[in-house]
């Protein structure tokens, strides 16, 4: 009974596996094939470098100042020396701030990219979309970066019976 049980739900899968069309894409190959690509990852990598220098130069800086503090530190008087912790505090926080600022999430860097790559994405994506449409893909899977779904037909997508089922009104 198990065997026939099994065999059944195997056919079951494989007649549904049948039915659908599959593709798998590797979007890290296809852009490196880009020009359009290359030309803004270097513009990018060439953006980020002159901030970075911008960071180290600032970095630069407060190392001098923390070394000079530590070498004039006991010849200092008491209000001296607060006055050059706070002017330390300061331009740490101005280093971490204009960290933040360059590489932190949805920083400079991020809008960057996505000024600069999106563009390039999209197309790749409506390429996608067109080869899916021409020839009927059900699903195209793209490889690069473990397995994600690029397209799904939405006629597919049963999210709103799920919905429904879970009492949820949309």
């Amino acid at each position: 009974m198990k065997k026939i049980f099994l065999t059944v739900c195997l056919l079951g899968f494989a007649l549904v596996g049948f039915s659908q069309k599959y593709a798998i894409i590797d979007t890290k190959y296809i852009l490196d094939k880009m020009t359009d690509y290359k030309a803004a990852q270097t513009r990018l990598d060439d953006i980020a470098a002159g901030w970075q220098k911008e960071i180290d130069s600032l970095q630069s800086q407060l190392d001098r100042m923390y070394k000079d503090y530590d070498a004039e530190q006991v010849m200092l008087s008491e209000d001296l020396r607060k006055k050059r912790e706070a002017q330390l505090f300061s331009k740490e926080k101005e280093l971490r701030d204009l960290q933040r600022k360059r590489f932190g999430f949805e920083g400079d860097l991020f809008k960057k990219r996505q000024e600069l790559i999106k563009p390039v994405q999209d197309k790749v994506y409506n390429a996608v979309q067109r080869i899916a449409a021409q020839r009927g893909y059900d699903f195209i899977l793209d490889k690069s970066e473990g397995i994600t779904v690029i397209f799904a037909d939405p006629k597919l997508d049963k999210s709103d019976d799920v919905l429904r089922e879970l009492g949820i009104r949309q």
